[in-house]
């Protein structure tokens, strides 16, 4: 497999504070990654790097062996980066349907206006097509036309992405998907990234851990900005440096779920 993106001494640091600390990380492509660490480990930093929302301090990032260091996030969205975020990041005016095209619309490979979008017929259906076939891969194509504002939080997070996924990206980066949500919405979040990951290139933040166990091939353990760990999820879980950082000496790996 081909490596998708990647880091080298990859470090982001903020009035003194090191926040990602020489990370080398990298993705290849088709391969589903789980990223976990206690809070403030650098987990969501190292996202913002790598989409492109913080410049690095130090070291560089490239996707399939570009360059892509100082590279803003909109262009690497156009490049196939996509992301979502801890809190859920929606229009609440808009409905679904309006989210999704008017998303697509801004990303664009030529800039697109929106008398531009009406008026090219061949663009605007493909547009559409790609909208319609992203909300049914989440499971709201009966909620296009709903006002945003009265889904709930759990749609409102298949929402946002569905919106990333209508923009085709090559890598899809997912901040807590399950944050916030109930057992009921846990479960069809896991089930719809079970079929996201056959089509894409998946990395995972998730602080339930044993949510997402079997989703991963790989898992990747963050601690002080560093990445301490990694490998298949059982080998990692059972390190004795990830469970004094992450549980404590004398908990057991099964106490995270």
């Amino acid at each position: 497999m081909n490596v998708l993106i990647a880091t080298q001494k990859l470090t982001k640091r903020f009035n003194g504070l090191t926040a990602v600390n020489q990370v080398d990380f990298g993705v290849h492509e088709g391969q589903t990654s789980g990223i976990i660490g206690p809070n403030g480990s650098g987990k969501t930093t190292l996202f913002n790097l790598l989409s492109g929302y913080f410049p690095p301090s130090d070291g560089t990032i490239a996707f399939e062996g570009r360059d892509i260091t100082r590279i803003p996030p909109h262009d690497r969205v156009k490049l196939g980066v996509g992301r979502t975020f801890q809190l859920v990041s929606v229009f609440t005016s808009l409905t679904a349907w309006e989210n999704l095209v008017l998303t697509n619309v801004r990303f664009q490979e030529k800039e697109m206006t929106p008398a531009r979008f009406f008026f090219r017929s061949a663009q605007r259906a493909k547009i559409l097509e790609d909208c319609a076939q992203a909300l049914d891969w989440v499971g709201l194509s009966d909620k296009a036309t709903a006002n945003v504002a009265e889904l709930s939080y759990g749609d409102k997070r298949m929402l946002e992405i569905a919106i990333v996924l209508s923009l085709k990206p090559r890598l899809l980066l997912l901040d807590e998907p399950l944050a916030g949500l109930s057992d009921h919405e846990i479960t069809q979040v896991v089930e719809m990234i079970h079929r996201i990951k056959t089509e894409r290139t998946v990395v995972i933040i998730e602080h339930k851990i044993s949510k997402i166990v079997d989703l991963v091939e790989r898992l990747v353990v963050m601690n002080e900005g560093r990445l301490i760990c990694e490998g298949e999820p059982d080998v990692v879980l059972r390190d004795p440096q990830v469970r004094e950082c992450y549980w404590g000496k004398e908990e057991q790996v099964a106490a995270s779920s």
